[in-house]
């Protein structure tokens, strides 16, 4: 039994997807649904319908014992709730899972979808960490983007954040929009710090298939900026947020001492946690499941009883997942953990890989640590990581 705890863990942690949304925006692959700007949780039958199936799913899973020490709502826009839908959610979590007191509640946020009575609502609820999805400080950009907030918007929702006292609140960033220059990226940058969030969050534009930007342009394409240019946007923010005082943690994420996101070290760690909601992944027992991506799929799926048919993950996709996600946090991977997990063969194995990156300064080992350098290791992780799956899923 101690050796399988080893292996699966058991999970404290749980992500809940609420996706709903006022628009698609036009980078977005991520399951949502979109509800219009007129409406929100307490007018909309939708949500109302998905709460209950949500509701259901929590209801139905299986526990193992542990109160949760973090809890994730993420979306779409979770902010579009009413206090009531969340009040049911936390209640049904607390009901079948428990909570600890300790727990760090996030919830991601749009501006402008959310008044004073929400958000004290959400902040009585338990709701200890706000995830702002400010994306650009320039209007213009937030129109490109297919954003459905204004710059007033951003501010209004930083004042009423600071007005309710919410403890955590992070600014999510994004860089490499199209007509995005240094400049106007520099501009974000400084503004987001002049906020003074406990942690902030940059995220390098992704041409995903299926999304109106897939529609607009293909990687390369004018005005989108060239791959020599989001690499100096990386290393700006880099000088920027750590000049002012933020610890790069992460390679996307920034954090004022003592203040890193506790749910996402939950992923980066490859430590187990449930998934509730369309199209949420949960990694319990050893078993990574993504629920069904579409509404009418996912309520049949929970009517049906919710089975999570899947196998448990290899010890070889184990290695590949602990790697790819550990590597990403700026103190990397404990050695002496790989070693005892996977075996002194392995990790040589792992070290002659990565040998040519170890001279080129992109990987190091520091206080028996394996990581990526800040910011060149960051900056060529997927090199580094492709070389990995490579050579160890031979």
């Amino acid at each position: 039994m101690a050796e399988k705890l080893i292996v699966f863990g058991i999970p404290s942690s749980a992500y809940v997807h609420i996706p709903f949304c006022r628009r698609r925006c036009f980078y977005c692959d991520f399951p949502v649904s979109v509800v219009g700007d007129r409406l929100r949780g307490e007018t909309s039958v939708g949500i109302s319908h998905y709460v209950d199936v949500l509701i259901e799913e929590i209801a139905a899973t299986a526990t193992f014992g542990l109160p949760l020490k973090t809890i994730f709502f993420g979306g779409g826009t979770p902010s579009l709730l009413s206090t009531d839908q969340l009040r049911r959610i936390l209640e049904v979590i607390e009901e079948r899972f428990g909570i600890s007191p300790e727990a760090e509640i996030s919830m991601e946020m749009d501006p402008g979808t959310f008044d004073l009575e929400h958000l004290q609502g959400y902040r009585r609820l338990g709701v200890n960490r706000v995830s702002l999805g400010v994306q650009a400080f320039e209007s213009e950009l937030l129109q490109v983007a297919g954003r459905s907030h204004t710059i007033t918007d951003i501010f209004t929702a930083v004042d009423l954040i600071r007005q309710v006292g919410v403890p955590e609140f992070s600014i999510d960033l994004i860089s490499g929009l199209p007509h995005q220059t240094l400049d106007r990226w520099q501009y974000s940058l400084e503004k987001a710090v002049a906020t003074a969030p406990t942690h902030i969050s940059i995220y390098d534009l992704t041409i995903e298939p299926g999304t109106a930007f897939g529609r607009f342009y293909k990687p390369g394409d004018q005005p989108l900026p060239t791959d020599e240019t989001t690499v100096e946007m990386y290393r700006l923010a880099q000088q920027i947020l750590t000049s002012a005082g933020y610890e790069h943690y992460e390679i996307s994420n920034y954090a004022q001492p003592g203040h890193q996101c506790r749910h996402n070290r939950v992923y980066w760690e490859n430590r187990p946690y449930y998934g509730f909601g369309m199209g949420a992944a949960s990694y319990v027992e050893g078993k990574r499941f993504t629920r069904p991506r579409k509404t009418k799929e996912y309520y049949s799926w929970v009517e049906t009883g919710g089975l999570i048919d899947c196998d448990v993950t290899p010890n070889e996709e184990v290695l590949l997942d602990t790697l790819m996600l550990g590597l990403r946090l700026a103190e990397g991977v404990d050695l002496d953990a790989l070693t005892f997990q996977f075996g002194e063969e392995k990790v040589k194995e792992i070290y002659k890989c990565l040998q040519p990156y170890f001279e080129k300064g992109w990987v190091e080992v520091v206080g028996g640590r394996l990581k990526l350098s800040d910011p060149d290791g960051f900056l060529f992780s997927n090199v580094v990581l492709a070389k990995l799956f490579e050579k160890l899923g031979e």
